[in-house]
């Protein structure tokens, strides 16, 4: 189990940094729409005294362990069980309509793969669950046994990248005949089989990509963020910031996507001024995407795969 106290959070530094002109010296609210463990939080709520935090999360488990966690904070922080494309209902629900930060931090949390029986790790024999909430919705083993195969190949590519769908839905299906799956250990020695070898050597864990299309079909994760992230900017006071961070390419894609539609001016180009309405929402605070450092990946080697991306609020919403 991850202990919250020694859970450190991937760059906090620059994520302090990054809010610190939108929160700091002033009566500020933000959003963190992932709260989990409460680490960003706390170290955000220790940053800036006058702010006010609203953590989110799907997962009444780390609603628990953020309670705990952000408990020396008192009434500055409000936590709301949600997914996080709920943001717009949870602020309006404790009576604001806009805020002044948003903090997404993408995909599985440390306590979710660190406790086995979640399912999310593939190193270690489980449930085949796969839930963020596990108070609610089908599992990854109902999706492997009952959805159709052309509907497991389409996720696997989608949702996985992974290139050898066909040869891994096919063992799925036969499998499946024989026994439904129930447990992770059965699918990851299929993996095993069913990817060539050659790959196993250069591509990763043969699991690795398949267990990630679970999870996000499981969870939803891509169709949240989509609905998420213009409910999110559409509750972003002007001269607010949000900061994502994406842990994988078809997230980090739709973020980046989001916040470089709104980036841009909507002037016909030739015009020698901008037209009144029609300038950007945001201004992007990052050149693409921000990566850990070397050294942060050596102490927390879960920071090695992810994308950060920031903006600030500019112009009034479209």
């Amino acid at each position: 189990m991850t202990d919250a106290a020694e859970h450190v959070p991937v760059l906090l530094d620059r994520i302090v940094e990054l809010f610190a002109p939108a929160l700091a010296d002033r009566d500020a609210v933000l959003v963190d729409a992932t709260v989990g463990l409460g680490g960003h939080s706390d170290a955000l709520l220790a940053a800036f005294p006058r702010l006010r935090l609203i953590g989110l999360d799907r997962d009444p488990a780390a609603l628990e362990r953020s309670a705990e966690r952000l408990a020396r904070h008192g009434d500055r922080v409000d936590l709301v069980h949600t997914v996080y494309d709920g943001l717009p209902e949870a602020v309006a629900g404790l009576g604001l309509s806009q805020v002044d930060g948003i903090l997404f931090d993408l995909g599985v949390s440390s306590m979710q793969l660190d406790r086995t029986e979640r399912g999310f790790a593939y190193s270690q024999d489980a449930p085949l669950d796969m839930r963020m909430d596990p108070t609610t919705g089908f599992t990854a083993a109902d999706v492997l046994n009952t959805y159709a195969p052309g509907e497991l190949i389409r996720i696997l590519r989608d949702y996985g990248e992974e290139r050898f769908a066909q040869r891994i839905v096919r063992a799925v299906v036969a499998e499946r005949e024989k026994e439904p799956f129930t447990r992770s250990g059965r699918l990851v020695e299929l993996l095993y089989s069913a990817v060539p070898a050659a790959s196993r050597r250069t591509g990763g864990h043969p699991a690795k990509r398949t267990f990630q299309a679970l999870r996000i079909e499981v969870n939803g994760e891509l169709e949240v963020l989509r609905r998420a992230m213009p409910a999110a900017l559409g509750a972003l006071a002007m001269d607010g910031r949000i900061v994502v961070e994406s842990y994988q390419s078809l997230e980090d894609r739709l973020v980046k996507q989001a916040l470089a539609e709104l980036a841009k001016s909507r002037t016909p180009e030739g015009l020698p001024v901008e037209l009144p309405g029609h300038g950007p929402e945001l201004k992007l605070l990052t050149r693409g995407a921000e990566k850990a450092g070397e050294s942060e990946i050596e102490h927390n080697p879960r920071a090695a795969s992810v994308r950060l991306r920031a903006a600030q609020r500019i112009g009034e919403p479209r």
